[in-house]
């Protein structure tokens, strides 16, 4: 009986042995053209830019518009603040926000000045307007 467990152990040093013999290193090389990059990089941006959730302040007139940006830039409640153009008004969105809980918590915020303040996805066609015109 001794003698049957001891060749199960030598048969199982050889064969573990074995398979340590004939491992495979490698490389491998990917070679892509720059223009594949900038399309990836785009495409991060806008993704990064349709998850996120926005506040809209304020929806009206150009003049008002401008003035309701300013009051919310001396709040420094939030450090993003776009003024959109949407035929015929124009919009003020602040803050990128991630998550629904990230943006409830911010339009507590800005509700204590900003009354009318409301959470909203952006339509995808207006983010790459912008991208277009950025770039």
């Amino acid at each position: 009986m001794k003698n049957l467990i001891f060749t199960f152990q030598i048969l199982g040093i050889v064969l573990f042995s074995c398979f340590n013999a004939y491992a495979q290193n490698g490389s491998v090389e990917i070679i892509q053209s720059i223009d594949i990059e900038k399309v990836i990089e785009i495409k991060k941006e806008i993704n990064k830019n349709i998850l996120m959730l926005r506040i809209q302040i304020y929806n009206g007139n150009r003049e008002d518009a401008q003035t309701i940006k300013e009051k919310f830039e001396r709040h420094k409640i939030d450090s993003i603040v776009d003024v959109v153009y949407e035929t015929p008004n124009y919009k003020i969105w602040v803050g990128h926000y991630i998550n629904q809980l990230e943006a409830d918590r911010k339009l507590l915020e800005i509700r204590k000045y900003f009354s009318d303040a409301f959470i909203f996805r952006p339509v995808m066609k207006t983010i790459i307007e912008q991208e277009i015109k950025e770039n």
